[in-house]
């Protein structure tokens, strides 16, 4: 999956009044997808905790309007995700992340996005392991 206007690059902060930025997040989304790189874990799918952190150009605020349609729907990201979740199988929680990132970026009004992928059940003498990245478009 790519995304060829959207470059990935490190992000400047997630959120910032003056910048006219918004944060918008996602909490320990938790998904079970297939992931890893190992061939028992390509016939069972694991469960893997999202969190997502969204700076948003909120532009003029009186715009908003109290209306769904002027602003960046999180229940539309954690959709979206999913699906890139239900895309078949996944070597690496690298990947997944960056498919995760360019699927948020995808959004006109997203100018960066921090996306945490971990993977839950890897060990039993820890919570988690996985990987956490931040993106931004230069485009907004």
């Amino acid at each position: 999956m790519s995304t060829p206007n959207v470059r990935l690059v490190p992000s400047p902060a997630i959120a910032d009044a003056r910048a006219g930025i918004r944060h918008v997040f996602v909490r320990d989304l938790v998904v079970d997808t297939f992931i890893g790189v190992y061939d028992f874990e390509k016939d069972n799918k694991q469960r893997v905790r999202l969190n997502l952190d969204l700076a948003v150009y909120e532009g003029d605020v009186s715009s908003v309007a109290d209306d769904i349609q002027n602003v960046v729907c999180y229940e539309k990201i954690s959709n979206e995700v999913r699906a890139v979740c239900d895309n078949g199988h996944t070597n690496l929680v690298e990947t997944l992340a960056e498919e995760i990132a360019i699927v948020c970026l995808s959004h006109a009004q997203v100018r960066s996005v921090r996306v945490r992928v971990e993977k839950l059940d890897v060990f039993a003498d820890a919570a988690s392991v996985g990987v956490e990245i931040e993106r931004f478009n230069p485009e907004v």
